[in-house]
């Protein structure tokens, strides 16, 4: 990119002028790539605050990730990104001057396109917002971190309520400055997905909740007594480390891109040449440590799996959030959650803990899919009361953004749907409202993303099945080579060439649909529970 913006003119460069360099397009992508580059170093000090930055720190690392977030967001919203952005568009319209100097440099090809297309969205949202407010959105939830975080830690949401009542006003502002006569929460969602439209989102939520709740009921009221405490036991942290270190080595981590941390709530994060996986222990949860470090190798797989030459623009980037949840819920749901996968891995957890030797793998499977919906914690639910634990913080979330809900009322509200849709009251905030991390990052929109990554998880198995065959004998022998291939050739290595429906689409033949997700899970429980067809 050149040094002296003053001596260049995207306009001319996109009209085929020989004196002008570099091209129009290869500067447009020049100037993507310095945004990216940017974004990226905020996040490896979000990862680093997350996982090993000293307690104290908080003070500069706010001031730090604003820094960036504004840095980031001039050079998005700098008048020459947006002259770059319409000379593109007008020579790929392909007429005027544009179009008669095919020779020389002709109309943009497909992924030029669409990375246009991506940069053209992120611009106008982000020309939208005043550089005041990105800076103190960013400090404010640079800050938030360890407000949330001693909070939990001593199960008193008054501590954090002052802090989450400036960030639902900071993100109604937000919502605001990029379309004030839209529903404010709607356009917090496009945040996440913006290729799948909100009403899209509650059709498939409110499917899930009115046919997963009579499929729990059968499960409550079946006779069959599935194994519960196959994993039952004290557990050495060490141990545990070692042993999510073998399924990561199985599934096939790449360990000279990425590493293994732990933090309070498990993420991945980073780009395909470095893609970090963290997770938790709890001695006396050995599979939910196992399972977390599985759910976000399917995340920090996805990203590995990205092109290389494409980083630093969308084409090196993930589609969105559903997709990237889809990688992990396939992964920890259809992979590690499967009969097959005890098969193969039983052995390796009995050699790290022979406390485990009399167990089978049918009894593996069992406590690995057991429906309990007695769980208040979101990430240590099953695969069916999970969504209803979506469900719940989606409605607060609209009520929190609308203004129908106030922040002290959050606890309360909280409780009483966990008690009308699962059965069970919180008896803490820690157990409670404050177990997500989500809303001190101002990740309001996020959470759907969850069940709508679950539903897609399950129409991209099924379409693999459907290409390679049926895969339990490979994942039986540990032979995970033939599904990852049919993702990085389906799903990867596209980034966002394509909006999440084309993606889908491409993939599986159908746009996204909850079918094959709740075929899924009707088998599935099925026949652990022994219920009529």
């Amino acid at each position: 990119m050149a040094t002296d913006d003053t001596q260049r003119d995207p306009a001319a460069e996109a009209d085929g002028d020989e004196t002008a360099q570099p091209d129009a397009y290869e500067a447009f992508e020049d100037r993507v790539r310095r945004i990216s580059n940017v974004s990226a170093a905020a996040g490896v000090l979000q990862w680093d605050q997350e996982v090993v930055m000293p307690d104290e720190g908080t003070p500069a690392r706010a001031q730090q990730l604003s820094t960036l977030s504004s840095i980031s967001h001039e050079l998005l919203t700098d008048e020459e990104t947006g002259d770059l952005l319409a000379a593109l568009e007008d020579r790929d319209a392909g007429d005027g001057e544009a179009a008669d100097n095919e020779a020389d440099d002709g109309t943009l090809e497909g992924d030029q396109t669409a990375v246009v297309r991506e940069v053209r969205r992120e611009y106008d949202r982000a020309t939208s917002v005043p550089e005041e407010l990105v800076a103190e959105i960013a400090e404010t939830t640079a800050n938030a971190h360890p407000v949330w975080k001693e909070a939990t830690e001593n199960d008193d949401f008054e501590t954090f309520a002052p802090t989450l009542e400036k960030l639902v006003d900071l993100k109604r502002e937000y919502a605001e400055c990029i379309d004030p006569d839209a529903d404010p929460y709607e356009v917090l969602f496009a945040d996440y997905e913006p290729y799948i439209d909100l009403e899209t989102a509650e059709r498939v939520l409110e499917r899930l909740r009115d046919e997963l709740v009579p499929l729990i009921e059968q499960v409550e009221a079946s006779a069959v007594d599935l194994e519960t405490d196959a994993f039952a036991g004290q557990f050495d942290d060490d141990d545990q480390e070692a042993l999510a270190r073998d399924a990561l080595d199985a599934l096939g981590y790449d360990w000279s891109r990425g590493r293994l941390d732990t933090a309070p709530h498990p993420f991945s994060s980073g780009t395909q040449f470095d893609a970090r996986v963290t997770t938790r222990f709890e001695a006396d949860d050995l599979l939910g440590s196992l399972t977390s470090t599985i759910h976000e190798f399917g995340h920090a797989n996805y990203t590995l799996g990205l092109p290389d030459e494409g980083y630093g623009t969308p084409l090196g980037d993930a589609r969105d959030l559903s997709v990237h949840e889809s990688q992990s819920r396939l992964w920890e749901n259809h992979v590690g959650r499967s009969e097959a996968f005890w098969e193969y891995f039983l052995p390796t957890a009995r050699e790290r803990f022979p406390e485990l030797e009399d167990v089978s793998p049918r009894e593996a499977y069992e406590s690995a899919n057991q429906v309990y919906d007695d769980n208040l914690i979101r990430v240590e639910a099953d695969e069916l009361t999970y969504h209803l634990h979506i469900v719940i913080r989606f409605e607060i979330e609209r009520d929190l953004i609308s203004g129908d809900l106030e922040v002290s009322e959050v606890p309360q509200v909280w409780n009483d749907r966990y008690e009308e849709y699962l059965g069970v009251r919180p008896e803490t905030d820690a157990e409670g409202c404050l177990q997500d991390i989500h809303w001190s990052h101002g990740s309001f929109g996020y959470f759907s993303t969850y069940s709508l990554g679950s539903v897609l998880a399950a129409q991209l198995y099924a379409a693999a099945e459907a290409e390679l065959g049926d895969l339990d004998d490979d994942i039986r022998e540990g032979d995970f080579d033939a599904l990852n291939g049919w993702l990085r050739e389906n799903v990867h290595r596209h980034g966002k060439r394509y909006t999440t429906q084309e993606l889908i689409e491409r993939a599986t033949g159908q746009e996204l649909t909850a079918d094959p997700f709740l075929e899924y899970v009707t088998e599935k429980y099925g026949a652990l529970y022994d219920l009529e067809a």
